[in-house]
């Protein structure tokens, strides 16, 4: 086999498929004297191909991918997120079509078997970003997803501090959450659920979640979209749920010094464990003695239609809440009444096919945002721009418009 300046080809067999690994010493991670290669980031990923493909397995599957390495010499190369099959994709990698939020099809890498991750790994893939979708149904997610995020001034502690109090609002209701590191400061909840719900559907229960557990711990958690009003709290990023929104999977490695993992983890565990801890060197080992934390993941899946009741609830309090200020004159009644037509509107055209999605604007949300302000002027303009806690209503409103 031919050599390159970074070595001759190697195979590594994973299941019974050979998967040849080019390049095999190209540096991955080179941080003083310690450098990770090419063909380390494929063996890490034979080691926990098994778990691995456990989280992937029938899932449309993004490839965050490095292909000249992620951190060499202080410097970080160039990456880029693979949405699309990869032309040349060996007859093993399986694949399936998908929707993106502007309704164009693609069709995705599906992973169904460990040479398939062999394979990603070669062509440069540190990070597997899988969606809560599997290939029979890939309009009706089975995971429903957040992200827990310190926001400047909090750390891993206060996500771990917020995710003990997701799970037993969870548990109470019945589900049967997992968690893991984020392979930085952040720590990730996926709930198993039962696959009868859209994109929009799941979206509204994880936002039901985020503000029960805003309202449970206000000075803690937050669920503001805009940065500038988190403040110094976690921030539950209930997005992840949108179409095409994904998060790395467990067991993936993360592009960021050390090499570390998104790692699985028990939630007796959870309170003492260290982000820094699991990393490409020492994952392997910890896999092999203790096996996978979320081995039983989606054998109870949840029945979501609780967080949905929750989310009708809370929507309906809001609007009362905003039509009490306007009655008051908090906020002009006319912007309430002009903004109810608006957005019947939008509502028309979508349904009927007539709304006009701008991608260049790529959320849903800012191109309702933009139609309305083009409808109703200076009344859709008053309300995204409500910033203040004293605006609230502005942010309630925000909310109930966008279906939130």
């Amino acid at each position: 086999m031919a050599s390159s300046r970074f070595g001759a080809p190697v195979e590594i067999v994973a299941g019974s498929t050979p998967v040849r690994i080019s390049s095999p010493d190209r540096p991955m991670w080179r941080e003083g004297d310690d450098l990770i290669t090419k063909i380390d980031l494929a063996r890490y990923y034979a080691a926990v191909s098994t778990p691995l493909l456990h989280a992937l397995r029938d899932r449309p599957t993004t490839l965050q991918r490095w292909p000249d390495g992620v951190l060499v010499n202080g410097e970080f190369g160039e990456s880029f997120y693979n949405k699309h099959l990869p032309r040349g994709a060996p007859v093993y990698v399986d694949s399936v079509e998908i929707t993106f939020p502007s309704g164009r099809t693609g069709v995705q890498v599906c992973p169904t078997n460990e040479a398939t991750i062999l394979w990603a790994a070669n062509l440069g893939c540190v990070t597997f970003h899988p969606w809560p979708v599997r290939r029979a149904d890939v309009d009706r997610p089975d995971e429903l997803r957040l992200d827990l995020d310190p926001q400047p001034g909090r750390d891993f502690a206060d996500a771990v501090e917020a995710a003990l109090a997701l799970r037993e609002v969870l548990v109470t209701l019945g589900a049967d959450p997992y968690v893991k590191t984020s392979g930085g400061r952040g720590v990730h909840v996926f709930v198993p659920i039962q696959p009868r719900w859209e994109f929009l559907d799941v979206r509204h229960a994880a936002i039901a979640l985020g503000r029960s557990l805003e309202r449970e711990m206000p000075d803690l958690v937050t669920t503001a979209w805009w940065k500038e009003e988190r403040g110094s709290r976690v921030f539950v990023d209930y997005n992840q749920m949108a179409r095409d929104r994904t998060m790395a999977s467990a067991w993936s490695l993360r592009a960021r010094p050390g090499a570390p993992v998104s790692m699985p983890v028990t939630w007796d565990r959870l309170p003492t464990v260290l982000p820094a801890a699991f990393s490409l060197r020492s994952v392997p080992d910890l896999y092999a003695a203790d096996g996978d934390p979320w081995a039983a993941l989606g054998a109870d899946a949840f029945d979501i239609a609780p967080l949905l009741d929750m989310w009708r609830a809370d929507i309906d309090g809001s609007l009362a809440h905003a039509e009490m200020l306007a009655a008051q004159g908090v906020i002009p009644a006319q912007d309430l009444e002009a903004i109810r037509r608006g957005m019947a509107q939008i509502v028309e055209e979508i349904e009927s096919g007539r709304f006009e999605w701008k991608l260049e604007l790529e959320d849903v949300h800012l191109n309702i945002e933009a139609r309305l302000t083009q409808l109703v002027g200076d009344a859709g303009k008053r309300l995204h721009t409500g910033r203040s806690r004293n605006d609230q209503v502005a942010t309630d409103v925000r909310l109930w418009l966008r279906g939130e």
